[in-house]
């Protein structure tokens, strides 16, 4: 008999159940991971990384014009699905985890975008 892994929400859902959290945390990770994978034209995330994170967390930003807590229920959502699901580790992703940008000017925020990215091409050559 030819057993199927289960898909890959299917997944997030009962990691989530196994660690105990909320039937409305669940409600809300899983449409931003379905999300983030329509983003990316349904590319398996198991071959995506911080880079593909951050272009969506930025159109969220940017195109979208989230507030910041729902910008970040969205960063929640998919450190958890790398996390604890595909077991990725991301240490790329903290240097770009939210800040309060209003403490910040505009160039200081697209300078550390710029920083980011230059980390990215290192890390990837």
């Amino acid at each position: 008999m030819n057993k199927q892994q289960p898909k890959l929400l299917d997944q997030l859902s009962g990691v989530m159940r196994l660690k105990h959290y909320s039937l409305k945390t669940e409600k809300s990770y899983v449409p931003w991971v379905r999300r983030f994978i329509f983003f990316h034209n349904k590319r398996n995330p198991q071959k995506m990384g911080a880079f593909d994170i951050q272009s969506f967390l930025s159109y969220l930003a940017v195109n979208q014009h989230v507030a910041a807590s729902t910008h970040n229920q969205a960063l929640n959502a998919l450190v958890f699905l790398y996390k604890h699901v595909i077991k990725m580790n991301l240490v790329q992703l903290t240097l770009f985890v939210h800040e309060d940008r209003k403490d910040y000017p505009l160039f200081l925020y697209v300078r550390k975008l710029r920083r980011f990215s230059l980390f990215y091409r290192e890390l990837t050559i």
